[in-house]
């Protein structure tokens, strides 16, 4: 993987008069339409807007999850949307990592095996002692062998946290990293999100509904009605 630093003065996403139309039966839903956005590597952005203007299905588009019906993305200087899946794939194994509210844990792996996988995935001979090193960066050194049903919601968030960020990405996506925590464990999680992703200089786009969360940002990008306000 090419090295952060090297990549420190580029803008690492690079979105032109993106739009994602659909199908529906009484005619075509514009979910988004014109969206321009430049974000230069390390910088934290917010994404907010109320339920329904898009901001889940642009941070979708933006990490290559799915597909724009208009406009272009480069993604650390590739153009995702010139790509079919496979190639989408391999640029998110690549240089993406995710955290989602609802942790998205494999519930029948430990904490460790969790972490590992990503790494394993990826042929990595290292995978154990780098997961054992991300799980006690979050505090959880004394939970490698327990199963996501034996964590707690905020220890859920701090594995799936852990898995982020141990394969050291690029970008980082976080949807709604919190939405299923209380006010103090979600504080908690927000403190070490920063924490690594200022350690690692990892570029970080989250959506949330948090107002304290999105001031803690570098820049906040507001959707209303699927356009850019």
């Amino acid at each position: 993987m090419q090295a952060q630093t090297d990549i420190a003065s580029e803008n690492i996403i690079v979105a032109e008069s993106l739009g994602k139309s659909v199908m529906t039966s009484e005619g075509i839903l514009h979910i988004l339409s014109s969206i321009d956005l430049l974000i230069k590597s390390g910088e934290s952005i917010a994404i907010v807007g109320e339920s329904g203007s898009g901001k889940s299905t642009l941070i979708s588009l933006l990490a290559g999850l799915d597909t724009p019906s208009a406009g272009t993305i480069r993604l650390n200087g590739h153009e995702i949307t010139a790509m079919n899946e496979d190639g989408r794939a391999a640029i998110r194994n690549e240089f993406i990592g995710f955290v989602f509210q609802s942790f998205q844990l494999l519930p029948g792996l430990t904490a460790l095996e969790n972490v590992m996988l990503p790494l394993e995935l990826n042929g990595d001979k290292t995978a154990k002692a780098s997961a054992v090193a991300f799980l006690n960066r979050v505090g959880l050194s004394h939970r490698l062998s327990h199963t996501p049903r034996q964590l707690s919601g905020g220890e859920q968030q701090r594995v799936a946290l852990a898995r982020a960020f141990v394969t050291q990405p690029v970008i980082l996506f976080a949807d709604e990293p919190t939405g299923n925590l209380d006010s103090k464990t979600g504080a908690t999680i927000i403190d070490l999100l920063f924490q690594l992703n200022q350690e690692n200089r990892t570029t970080l786009i989250l959506v949330t509904h948090d107002q304290a969360l999105a001031s803690r940002c570098d820049h906040i990008i507001k959707l209303d009605s699927g356009r850019r306000v």
